[in-house]
């Protein structure tokens, strides 16, 4: 059954898929009739879960479960995935790439691969203050504060060169 995102409860369950590539006005209008119906038919063995979804940033959508109504099962889980996948085929898109980091600079969402980063890091394309997208959050809450926060704070850190000390 769908909620609406907002009214949700804060401890819902949450995954995030990305898209480097920003969506468009039709996109947005495919991908959001498309998981309102998922989300309104959506179940585990049987039992109406309380769903719903969001798209931010014109590059995330996030899927939520309150499951203090229902649990989510591993079917239930895989047959999100298999939506997600529908979604990503059928508007073109790319939503399971984890070789890209999201970051914000201001309003403009950018991406940087898995591989570029120490070089961006250490030529200060990227800092430790530059805002990067957690995607690694599970619940509805942890996008208030956990979800976009400084790459320094990250597992990104291992990334960012050791200032030398002069002695």
């Amino acid at each position: 059954m769908f909620i609406p995102f907002d009214s949700i409860s804060p401890s819902s369950k949450i995954w995030i898929f990305q898209s480097a590539m920003p969506f468009t006005t039709v996109q947005k209008n495919n991908v959001s009739n498309y998981l309102l119906e998922f989300t309104q038919q959506w179940n585990a063995h049987g039992h109406e879960l309380k769903s719903s979804f969001k798209i931010a940033f014109d590059h995330f959508i996030i899927l939520a479960v309150d499951e203090s109504y229902i649990a989510t099962s591993g079917c239930s889980v895989d047959e999100s995935v298999r939506a997600i996948k529908t979604v990503e085929a059928t508007n073109g898109l790319d939503l399971f790439d984890r070789n890209k980091i999201a970051f914000l600079e201001g309003e403009q969402v950018f991406f940087v691969k898995v591989s570029e980063l120490k070089e961006k890091f250490k030529s200060n394309t990227l800092k430790e203050s530059t805002l990067a997208f957690n995607n690694l959050i599970s619940t509805k809450q942890d996008l208030d504060t956990l979800w976009l926060v400084p790459a320094g704070n990250t597992w990104l850190k291992r990334y960012i060169p050791k200032e030398t000390v002069n002695t």
